[in-house]
């Protein structure tokens, strides 16, 4: 007899997924992470990673996710490394939450929603049909196909200022486009973008469409004035979108509260939503700080709620799985009762 209800599931990797496994491995819950193709989350995309605790020299975020996994692991996580298409959660205290991946179900008493956020879109004339042909999300995944080239990263943040950091050690020229003339990025990281010698800035313009060039690649971006109405026009061979992110919560909309920023609601300083035993962290959850550690922080809160979820909530009938010892000793009871 195999187990068919978990004690929990996690959906979504990244540092909050991975650190909600490690805990909960850690308790002997032996949770199950659904962790998406795109495991390591956002992080997984990045470069430097300089302000994470214990790095004193910085880390790449390929390298420090893969620890994070290896970690939760070592305790006994399991993984399907595959996307979460539907989620049907129990209303009542003690119910069973269920999970699919395809036709695939599973079921658990408790569901830590960690799915993280997703590139936020400018939603202009041209950005859908010349994606991944000039239209980029990630400098880390796709500037070594610019090199020598002219890009332009839109946006006024961190983000923006460490995709044109990165893009400039291919590009020929990078020119961050942004609508104001004042960056939200923190005073360091515009200061590095400042000192490359070929990355520019214009200000304060916006994107309005993005067109074709001959060969049905990105060939030119069409800017407007934020003040006067200016439209200039640009000829470029790649443009990177650094505006933000939006949360990754789609698959549980109607089934636990969001706001009106698509963010999932928790209860006061915990991780509890107001479905019992689902529970949300990171930047799922995360208007304000939206940073790795906090990430991680919050998913240690989901693994203990989750945890004392379970220790002070009858299970419901269905909700047995047979233990190693159970399976044990039905072998050996099958074993003596042969002929």
């Amino acid at each position: 007899m195999s187990q068919d209800i978990e004690n929990v599931i996690i959906v979504g990797s990244g540092p909050a997924g991975y650190t909600a496994a490690l805990y909960t491995a850690r308790a002997d819950l032996r949770p199950l992470v659904i962790e998406g193709f795109l495991w390591g989350g956002l992080l997984q995309q990045t470069t430097d990673v300089e302000n994470y605790p214990g790095f004193p020299e910085g880390i790449m975020g390929p390298e420090l996710m893969p620890r994070f996994r290896e970690q939760a692991e070592r305790f006994g996580a399991r993984y399907i490394t595959d996307e979460v298409t539907r989620v049907e959660l129990a209303a009542e205290d003690g119910g069973i939450h269920r999970v699919w991946v395809g036709n695939d179900e599973y079921r658990a008493r408790a569901v830590v929603l960690a799915m993280g956020a997703e590139p936020r879109k400018l939603g202009v004339p041209g950005e859908e049909e010349l994606a991944a042909r000039g239209v980029s999300y990630c400098a880390t995944c796709d500037a070594a196909f610019y090199r020598e080239r002219r890009v332009i990263v839109v946006g006024g943040g961190d983000s923006a200022m460490e995709e044109a950091i990165f893009l400039s050690k291919f590009a020929s020229t990078v020119t961050i486009v942004h609508r104001r003339d004042e960056f939200r990025a923190s005073a360091i990281m515009l200061q590095r973008a400042r000192e490359i010698d070929n990355i520019e800035f214009l200000t304060p313009y916006a994107p309005v469409r993005f067109e074709a060039g001959d060969d049905g690649a990105l060939g030119k971006a069409i800017l407007r004035h934020s003040e006067t109405g200016e439209e200039k026009e640009l000829e470029i061979d790649g443009v990177f979108v650094g505006i933000g992110h939006q949360p990754t919560s789609r698959i549980v909309e109607g089934q636990v509260p969001l706001d009106e920023d698509g963010y999932v609601q928790v209860i006061g300083r915990s991780t509890k939503t107001d479905v019992p035993g689902v529970f949300g962290a990171g930047d799922l959850v995360d208007h304000t700080y939206r940073q790795a550690i906090t990430a991680a922080g919050s998913g240690c809160q989901a693994a203990l709620d989750a945890e004392w979820y379970l220790r002070d909530t009858p299970a419901s009938p269905e909700a047995h799985w047979t233990t190693p010892d159970e399976l044990e000793a039905e072998a050996e009871r099958a074993a003596e009762a042969a002929p």
